[in-house]
């Protein structure tokens, strides 16, 4: 297989696809990045290494053995260094023989150009792009498998295992970053119809039963209440995270938090009234709170003129209330030789209007400046509270941003860059944007965070979210905070400091590239790919599949099918086949017997580790090379 990328994202993809599922790979990296800061994973690997190197030089010393041996190169690796993707490249690279080619340069367009430039050398090879619009990546997914199919005459190339998959990193760790501002919920996993939340649940007390939900994916680490615990180390054994336990497991597991599976019915981006694009804002929006109570008070007033005139002078009502309107636009005859009361009426309606008219021109003003500012920037309203505040709206931030509104999340966003990507879409959404850097003072305070509900640090600098962060603890010593952080080991001690020192409070840290080289490396692996779910350090994914040609699911039951801390079987997909007597519904049933037998026919949604679906495929190089 071959990884070609310029980022941290394509050397985690080839240490998963490497160390997880045992593929050879040809990573093809830029020339640049030799003589710049190499990415985490790089950087991992090379310290390592230079640390293996210097205890054998010492020990080689020490016994007067001579030079130390040669440093070796990851096993199953091999690095290419290039200025630009080309034929060449690609001839080098083997693109002609590889079983699956991943392009995830930060670049859609090099991406697209290297995409068609491979489909050309190989059409049978399995392309995986990275690409950020998603509009274009379904034009090129299209394409692609077409010219595919008419190259090789195989009409069905686009079937469930495509030869062609569109991703994107930002769309992969978007629904993880935005979930953990849902009370009570740290994950979640979409696809088109169906919305999965993964709900972390503290150990049941004594005598309690715990609701499983749909299913029990993992039981959280015994440290995981412990402020200065390891949250997911991958080395801490039984107390580490147990992903899919069986139903013994989890009743033995005592003390233990358990993450379940929920679904939740979501219809789409329905945003509630006077919150879209549209042309007329809402009344509230027109005018403040303070103005609206000014015209109801003059309202009040003209109808309460009106009444008194219609009482003093017995006169019609209706006519009473236009001789009032009269009076207060001073369009009527004095009234000469009228009864008193009919008078000072008039007096009293005359100085009414005069009142009046600096109330009107204040609301006029006021509403042709909303109107004027509808497609501009919105200012966070006055009172607001328990919202989110999300800090950078670039790739992430701006994906980060329309999963929080589709659920219904306020947000405050806060931007350093007015030209920002993400900006037209908090324009569009109209949400509140504060435009300054978040390391100034008075930035945060601006937004609310006093009264903020989370924060979500999703800018591209390490140290500019967790400055953010501090600073906002600070504030508020029990805000949620989510960070985005790109090394690992940081990442660690950050959430360790912050656990110590606030265990009151919850921190998370993600990074983007590590929740989406696992959705990567499985459409590398020819796997529709629902989504990945983090369960503390570690990952699990969700794919659905077809049973045939899988001996570990075909002609076996549920219970059969089920191997923990592997694979389960979530869902039976009934949506496009014909389901026995038993189960028969539409859509997707969850709550099949544990006697129904899987078929080849069926199509089943799964959750699996990383490890337990390339079990579940099957494939090993040495396999390939073999038939």
């Amino acid at each position: 297989m071959v990884v070609c990328g310029d980022d941290a994202l394509a050397h985690r993809l080839a240490a998963e696809l490497r160390t997880v599922y045992g593929e050879q790979i040809t990573l093809v990296v830029p020339l640049s990045e030799a003589n710049s800061r190499p990415p985490v994973v790089g950087r991992a690997r090379a310290a390592s290494v230079a640390l293996r190197d210097r205890v054998n030089a010492a020990v080689a010393r020490a016994n007067g053995n001579g030079a130390p041996p040669a440093p070796e190169t990851p096993r199953g690796e091999r690095v290419l260094e290039v200025a630009e993707l080309t034929e060449a490249v690609f001839a080098e690279a083997g693109v002609e023989r590889a079983t699956a080619l991943a392009l995830v340069h930060d670049d859609d367009e090099t991406n697209i150009r290297a995409a068609l430039t491979a489909r050309r050398l190989n059409p049978r090879i399995r392309l995986v792009l990275r690409l950020y619009n998603r509009r274009l990546g379904q034009h090129i997914e299209e394409l692609l498998d077409q010219a595919a199919a008419l190259a090789t005459g195989d009409v069905n190339v686009t079937g469930f295992d495509a030869s062609t998959t569109v991703l994107s990193d930002a769309d992969t760790a978007a629904p993880a970053l935005a979930a953990t501002a849902l009370a009570g919920t740290s994950k979640v996993v979409q696809t088109d119809g169906l919305l999965l939340r993964a709900v972390e649940r503290p150990p049941p007390a004594p005598g309690e039963v715990a609701d499983p939900g749909l299913a029990t994916l993992a039981l959280l680490s015994a440290t995981s209440s412990d402020p200065a615990g390891a949250d997911g180390s991958e080395g801490m054994g039984e107390q580490g995270p147990r992903l899919l336990p069986d139903a013994a497991a989890v009743a033995s597991a005592t003390g233990r938090g358990t993450v379940v599976l929920e679904q939740v019915s979501y219809a789409g981006p329905q945003l509630p009234g006077g919150r879209g694009g549209g042309v007329v804002p809402a009344f509230s929006s027109l005018f403040s709170r303070r103005l609206r109570w000014s015209l109801a008070g003059m309202v009040a007033c003209v109808i309460a003129l009106a009444v008194s005139l219609w009482l003093v002078t017995g006169i019609h009502p209706v006519r009473a209330f236009y001789l009032t309107l009269l009076d207060l636009f001073a369009i009527d005859d004095p009234a000469i030789g009228a009864p008193l009361g009919r008078q000072i009426l008039q007096l009293l309606s005359g100085l009414v209007g005069l009142l009046m008219l600096p109330v009107l021109l204040a609301a006029v003003l006021e509403a042709l400046g909303t109107f004027r500012t509808a497609s501009g920037l919105r200012k966070p309203p006055r009172g607001l509270g328990g919202h989110v505040v999300l800090l950078g709206l670039g790739k992430i931030g701006t994906r980060v941003l329309t999963r929080l509104r589709e659920l219904h999340i306020p947000v405050v966003c806060v931007e350093a860059d007015p030209e920002a990507r993400g900006l037209a879409v908090a324009r569009r959404l109209r949400v509140p944007v504060i435009l300054g850097d978040v390391t100034q003072e008075g930035v945060l305070e601006s937004a609310k965070i006093h009264r903020a509900h989370a924060l979500l640090a999703v800018t591209s600098s390490d140290t500019t979210n967790l400055e953010a962060v501090l600073y906002a603890r600070s504030v508020r010593p029990d805000l949620r905070v989510v960070l985005r952080l790109y090394d690992d080991d940081f990442a660690t001690a950050v959430y360790r400091t912050l656990r110590a020192a606030h265990p009151g409070a919850l921190t998370r840290s993600r990074s983007v590239s590590h929740l989406a080289a696992p959705a990567f490396a499985g459409a590398m692996m020819g796997r529709q790919i629902l989504g990945a779910i983090p369960v503390e350090r570690r990952v699990l994914l969700f794919a659905a599949m077809t049973v045939g040609g899988h001996p570990q699911l075909e002609g076996k039951t549920m219970a059969e099918a089920f191997r923990a801390g592997s694979w389960r079987v979530l869902a039976l997909d009934t949506a496009n086949q014909d389901a026995s007597e038993d189960v028969r519904r539409s859509g997707l049933v969850w709550d099949l017997p544990d006697t129904y037998v899987l078929r080849g026919s069926d199509r089943v949604v799964l959750a699996a580790t990383r490890r337990g679906l390339a079990e579940l495929l099957g494939r090993r190089p040495r396999d390939r090379a073999a038939t």
